[in-house]
């Protein structure tokens, strides 16, 4: 059966998800779930774990807002839904989301996901060390990065 949980705790299946979507050492997996303060993991189940995104405190400007940091959706259950479903469960349960998208394809497919606002990266802020800071940052291979945010009612 079909289901979306959000945990803080992290198995063996959250980290090869994580490596399968991003070819990232177990080690760097593990240093950041273990010294990031403020996340959690929304994964969604299908037989096994299909999709997944990570959730980071922030401000903006002052407002509290969730970062979604390593969505990705296993190979074998792309173009089914998973990852919308999961964004639409954050929108909903969170109100103010953001996330940085990595490529051009990435800002056209959150844009069309209710990721209507630009906001200046520079203006978000953790509350995390710099190291973590530094994984929240990196992936995005746009000329001017910059964050996409939904904002709820």
């Amino acid at each position: 059966m079909d289901k979306i949980i959000e945990t803080t705790s992290y198995d063996d299946e959250i980290i090869a998800l994580w490596q399968e979507a991003f070819g990232d050492s177990r080690e760097d997996i593990v240093f950041f779930l273990e010294n990031a303060k403020n996340i959690s993991c929304l994964c969604y189940y299908g037989d096994c774990l299909c999709s997944m995104l990570f959730l980071v405190d922030c401000t903006v400007n002052g407002m509290a807002f969730k970062y979604i940091y390593a969505a990705c959706t296993a190979v074998s259950a792309r173009k089914k839904g998973y990852m919308s479903k999961l964004l639409e469960y954050a929108q909903k349960k969170y109100n103010n989301v953001l996330l940085i998208p990595a490529d051009k394809e990435l800002v056209n497919y959150y844009s069309n996901r209710k990721f209507k606002h630009k906001i200046d990266i520079k203006d978000i802020l953790f509350n995390e060390c710099d190291e973590i800071k530094e994984y929240l940052f990196e992936g995005c291979s746009l000329n001017e990065p910059i964050a996409l945010a939904y904002k709820g009612e």
